[in-house]
């Protein structure tokens, strides 16, 4: 196939992700404000100024997603891995479970876990229905969604977003091109359902990948995504990330997408503190999350609003925490940040050995 035709081919798929968002989106919302009116009036309507500035920014993510792959970051197979069976599967459940949704949300009942949901043991800002999704992020019917949710929440670019930590990852390693790329480790924290990982096997078809998730369920999800993959073998372990269970230095790159936001302030720091253990000197810490306040203050209303729809009780303060100086704090240096959409990247190396 041309590149002319495969750049055209990867337009139609993200533009047909892009319009099935919108219209689940519109639909539910007319639907939403007809079973619980109160809950249309906690978001405020986005100004079309900015509705088209945010169609600018998911054209430039999309060019940024196609050029990686043309320039060899990642195989141009990679744009086009989407879960298929789990759409046909489990859109329909995820549809049915809005009405409950809608009430959960509009009685906030935002601690909610059914009797058979084992919750002893997980910090207690872990027990939430982020996304005011049934038993949070602790049943295998919310891992089943997630991920379709989030496409849906994001129009179709949650993959795009996550492929861009690929690139910075790639440069990052370049400090280890001496080693052979099989003896590369690189983790993933907070790995979720492995979607992360399955692209940066992709760009990195030798490395060593490993996830840890506090979710047993994601853990769940991530080990079948995974095991997709012929002769793949995960190496995914349940843990906080507040005690990473790994020596010190181990990993020559560590990454972490869309976890910074669901936790509380101090949390953040303990977590940079723990990836900047576990990361050997001279590796890199690439972070991707939401943007914040100051990256896109036209943006101000879709982040204020964001929260309460649903249900992020960390992000608020997230959107105007600084990272850098949390990174600095830990010990990273040579930090830098870029922004793709409405997602945040930041990239920091640990001091190599003198």
């Amino acid at each position: 196939m041309s590149d002319t035709l495969t750049k055209l081919t990867y337009q139609t798929f993200q533009q047909g992700k892009s319009y099935f968002g919108l219209v689940h989106k519109i639909l539910g919302s007319q639907l939403m404000n007809l079973m619980h009116p109160s809950l249309g009036k906690r978001g405020k309507r986005i100004p079309p100024e900015v509705l088209l500035k945010l169609q600018q920014r998911i054209n430039q993510l999309l060019e940024s997603d196609w050029q990686d792959a043309e320039k060899g970051v990642y195989p141009e197979s990679l744009l086009f891995d989407n879960p298929w069976s789990d759409f046909f599967r489990h859109y329909p459940m995820l549809c049915l479970e809005l009405p409950e949704i809608w009430k959960r949300s509009e009685q906030k009942r935002y601690q909610d876990f059914s009797p058979e949901v084992e919750t002893d043991g997980y910090p207690s800002y872990f027990l939430q229905n982020f996304h005011n999704q049934i038993n949070g992020y602790l049943s295998d019917n919310s891992a089943n969604l997630y991920d379709l949710q989030v496409e849906i929440l994001f129009n179709g670019t949650a993959d795009p977003m996550r492929r861009r930590i690929l690139s910075p990852l790639k440069l990052g390693l370049q400090a280890f091109d001496s080693l052979p790329q099989r003896k590369i480790r690189i983790l993933d924290v907070a790995c979720g359902t492995g979607r992360t990982l399955r692209m940066i096997r992709g760009a990195f078809p030798q490395a060593s990948l490993y996830g840890t998730d506090l979710s047993p369920a994601y853990l769940r999800k991530a080990n079948q995504q995974l095991s997709e993959i012929p002769g793949e073998l995960p190496q995914l372990l349940q843990a906080n990330a507040e005690e990473l269970p790994y020596l010190n230095d181990y990993f020559h790159a560590v990454t972490s997408v869309f976890l910074f936001h669901e936790l509380p302030a101090n949390v953040r720091q303990t977590v940079i503190e723990q990836c900047f253990r576990v990361t050997k000197p001279g590796g890199v810490f690439v972070i991707c999350d939401s943007i914040q306040m100051s990256d896109a203050p036209e943006f101000s209303v879709s982040m204020e609003s964001f929260p309460e729809i649903f249900h992020e009780p960390y992000y608020r303060n997230y959107i105007d925490d600084d990272l850098v100086e949390r990174l600095e704090k830990a010990g990273f240096e040579n930090i830098s940040t870029k922004v793709h959409f409405m997602s945040k990247y930041f990239v920091a190396h640990k001091p190599a050995e003198k």
